[in-house]
């Protein structure tokens, strides 16, 4: 008797061909691919695939990122972002592993994470992300940022946060 393939995990695909606006957010993992317009803001787990012909106005934060059309907005990769050709991003790109194939483009900031001493990698925020995990607005930020109240970095007219500083500086107000 033959068994049903029930048991097996089902790929949980999503293409989109259209024209699309807003927030997308994806809590569960899933193939997704971008091969219209987008604009606005995408949230992803899975692989995100952004296909030759896609044009994306959105800051992007996803897992594994593969870039093949146009995307004007800041990425955010957890895993790996490749760049592959005719690919062109303008923005800030923030992700542990960057490929970058013969013929893509990027114009932009570029962030590494970077190495803490003991190996685990050290997330940096963007002020946005700050604000948003201390529930402030950017501008409060950007003050306590300026005043040394904050864990920031200066780096040329960019503030750089790193994650695990923050949250110590903030399991240390909590205690006061």
């Amino acid at each position: 008797m033959r068994r049903r393939r029930e048991e097996e995990p089902k790929e949980k695909v999503l293409e989109v061909d259209a024209s699309m606006q807003g927030t997308l957010t994806f809590k569960d993992a899933v193939n997704l691919r971008i091969n219209g317009r987008f604009e606005g803001k995408l949230q992803t787990k899975g692989i995100l695939t952004i296909g030759a012909q896609a044009i994306v106005n959105a800051d992007i934060i996803g897992e594994s990122i593969i870039v093949a059309g146009k995307v004007t907005g800041d990425i955010s990769a957890q895993k790996d972002l490749s760049l592959i050709a005719p690919a062109c991003v303008v923005g800030t790109i923030r992700t542990p592993a960057l490929t970058v194939a013969a013929g893509a483009i990027m114009e932009g900031y570029c962030n590494m994470l970077e190495e803490k001493p003991g190996g685990s990698p050290s997330e940096a925020l963007t002020i946005e992300e700050v604000a948003q995990f201390l529930e402030v607005d950017k501008a409060v930020v950007v003050e306590w940022a300026s005043a040394g109240k904050l864990p920031a970095e200066k780096d040329g007219n960019k503030w750089r946060f790193e994650k695990a500083k923050i949250e110590d500086w903030l399991n240390s107000e909590r205690i006061k």
